[in-house]
């Protein structure tokens, strides 16, 4: 059983994002405050959850949710800041659309930096521990999928319906005959091996 809080007595917000290993597509996180005594036993990180039942939890937990939001950091952002910044500054954008102001912060991982000198404490493997976290990771993993379907009708040569962007064989491979498309993310080794080319988008 997860548990409810991390911070006694505060309005505590989970954060959890999703995406950031893909080779395209923006960077997503959400932000979740659920109720002070809220129980939910099918909540769980969003990796040990089938598709279906991710997509069943994002209602129940927009529904059940005192607040919660989505922030999105693009591909170009994410060339020009890094991956784990970009991260970061999806969770404060997810944050900043809150309509109830958190008094702490529990986030997935181990890095974060400091938003709105609230108090925050990250928890390795948080979506695994955490009622809010692991909502978090539901809505940044399923609003993310929703996206990167969108995208694979424009780019359907990549495979996104399936990989969603992650470095799949198949994925690279269609890389390597197509060339990089406006979404993916040019700082990363696309083709996996020395063949970094930041001239390679089409």
């Amino acid at each position: 059983m997860l548990k409810n809080h991390y911070y006694e007595g505060l309005v505590e917000a989970g954060c959890d994002e999703a995406g950031r290993g893909c080779l395209a597509g923006s960077v997503y996180a959400a932000a979740v405050i659920l109720p002070p005594d809220y129980e939910n036993a099918d909540l769980n990180d969003s990796k040990q959850l089938t598709e279906r039942r991710r997509y069943q939890l994002r209602s129940q937990i927009e529904q059940d949710a005192v607040a919660w939001a989505v922030g999105v950091v693009t591909p170009e952002e994410i060339d020009r800041l890094n991956i784990l910044r970009a991260s970061i500054l999806a969770m404060h954008r997810a944050l900043d659309q809150l309509s109830v102001q958190p008094e702490a912060i529990i986030v997935d991982g181990n890095r974060f930096t400091p938003y709105k000198n609230l108090p925050h404490t990250c928890i390795v493997k948080g979506d695994g521990k955490y009622l809010a976290i692991a909502a978090a990771s539901i809505l940044a993993k399923t609003y993310r999928d929703d996206y990167m379907i969108r995208l694979a009708e424009e780019y359907p040569q990549y495979d996104w319906l399936s990989n969603k962007g992650y470095p799949t064989a198949k994925h690279r491979e269609a890389i390597r005959s197509h060339g990089s498309s406006p979404y993916h993310r040019m700082s990363f080794n696309l083709l996996g091996n020395e063949e970094l080319s930041l001239d390679f988008r089409e």
